[in-house]
């Protein structure tokens, strides 16, 4: 039996806790929490990100998690809230879920993604090429 994205998005999502534009907006400025822009680099560039925000591309936050792996980032051993965003949330649901599958017990991800905070026309921080 096929499992498409719809059934893996709607699993994760009964797993997971979601913030609203508002609820997030309002954490920007507490230095416990951080935003975790997950989508890939070109849509930075392209789109910005939430302010303060920052990058790990979803196809490396598996391992970026992960303590035992080479390729850990400290960033996710500190004692604080993680918030993942994508565009749509789709991305960060799977994400979230997966993380927490991975022991991160104080994560949540944003309910309507970038796309939300977009429309509800919340400030945008500007991200160059490198």
């Amino acid at each position: 039996m096929k499992v498409g994205i719809k059934e893996l998005i709607a699993e994760a999502e009964k797993n997971i806790d979601a913030i609203s534009v508002e609820e997030a907006e309002h954490l920007l400025s507490d230095d416990t929490v951080v935003f975790v822009d997950i989508r890939d680099v070109r849509e930075l560039w392209r789109e910005g990100k939430l302010p303060g925000a920052a990058h790990a591309p979803r196809g490396m936050l598996e391992f970026w998690v992960d303590d035992e792996s080479p390729y850990h980032r400290e960033m996710f051993a500190e004692d604080k809230k993680f918030v993942f965003y994508c565009a749509s949330a789709w991305r960060s649901a799977l994400a979230t879920d997966t993380v927490k599958k991975m022991g991160m017990e104080n994560v949540c991800h944003l309910a309507g993604g970038f796309t939300a905070w977009k429309e509800a026309e919340k400030p945008i921080e500007a991200v160059e090429k490198k």
